[in-house]
């Protein structure tokens, strides 16, 4: 490959780490190109890009980004998969693809700058997904007021009925 496309692709791929949430490093060994489509596929339908470049150009693209905290790990043939939106979806899909083909191997990760050890891209994949975690807080967010709403309501409302009793025992009296 000559010089000049190497740089086009590490200022690429430069680029690429700097606007993704999360980037999951994999090792491919012994995948064959089936394999690999069908794994490319689930990964393309969840936004999600998967690349395989020499170690060189990963390490050299990865300088001044979060990426950095794990460009000494980039050692022997190794994928990364890059998200820009959704953290939780590439190691959702690698860790199933994983379960299903053995010869597809999670390394690390990087979120937010920090490294993201085997267990923790597991832990990461156990998440729901990003909607179902937005409804969650958007329904937490609408129960506190609702809550002070009803709690507020209730203070006349007992006082009301307080004042009913008076009414029907001063009634009763007088009857």
């Amino acid at each position: 490959m000559k010089l000049e496309k190497k740089k086009e692709i590490a200022e690429d791929l430069h680029e690429k780490f700097s606007r993704s949430k999360v980037v999951i490093v994999t090792d491919y060994k012994g995948m064959n190109v089936t394999m690999m489509n069908d794994l490319r596929k689930r990964l393309r339908a969840a936004e999600v890009e998967y690349r395989v470049v020499k170690n060189t150009l990963l390490a050299r693209a990865s300088e001044g980004t979060g990426v950095s905290a794990i460009r000494d790990k980039f050692k022997g043939p190794v994928a990364v998969a890059l998200s820009y939106k959704d953290p939780v979806a590439p190691a959702k899909i690698l860790s199933d693809f994983a379960k299903e083909n053995s010869k597809l191997e999670i390394k690390l990760g990087v979120m937010d700058g920090k490294m993201l050890t085997v267990d923790g891209i597991k832990a990461l994949s156990s998440l729901p997904p990003r909607e179902i975690l937005l409804s969650q807080l958007l329904a937490l967010m609408n129960a506190v007021p609702t809550g002070f709403v009803r709690v507020l309501a209730a203070v006349p409302q007992n006082f009301m009925g307080l004042l009913n009793a008076l009414r029907e025992k001063k009634e009763k009296e007088a009857a």
